[in-house]
């Protein structure tokens, strides 16, 4: 069991404690996201800190889909609700990058890539800078918000 599964554990226990339903509820399910991941494929797997991150993103990007949907369907309550539990998953994963720190790490990997080419990376290369931003960024950052800085600084 990783770090990040038995600090939520421990919290859902306290939360059951305390009587609150909805804490409950979200982290009851965030917790089978992790164990439907372990035994996803032909062999079950322990899974490490960046894929209990990884896991634990995708569910809060599910939530905030559905509240949007759900705000697109005039229904402010479920909307509510999704992001909510958005909201309390997005407690456990580390602090998203500013604005600021990813034009530096973006411009960063473009100057590496200006390094190793001899000249000015094209959007040939765009994708390679992309995959280096998002390793280095580690689950801070979103891949679309990655490609829209990328494309601005190769531009």
């Amino acid at each position: 069991m990783g770090s990040l599964e038995s600090r939520l554990n421990a919290d859902m226990i306290a939360a059951m404690k305390a009587g609150d339903k909805q804490k409950t509820s979200t982290l009851r399910m965030a917790i089978a996201a992790l164990k439907n991941e372990k035994v996803a494929g032909k062999a079950a797997k322990d899974l490490s800190e960046a894929d209990e991150q990884a896991v634990l993103t995708r569910e809060v990007h599910k939530r905030k889909d559905s509240a949007e949907a759900y705000t697109q369907g005039n229904r402010p309550e479920l909307a509510s609700k999704e992001l909510a539990e958005a909201e309390t998953l997005a407690a456990y994963l580390p602090a998203p990058l500013t604005d600021e720190e990813l034009v530096t790490l973006v411009g960063e990997e473009v100057a590496n890539a200006e390094a190793s080419l001899g000249a000015k990376p094209t959007m040939k290369q765009m994708g390679q800078i992309i995959k280096a931003v998002t390793g280095r960024a580690e689950g801070r950052a979103e891949g679309g918000t990655v490609a829209a800085k990328v494309r601005a600084a190769l531009s």
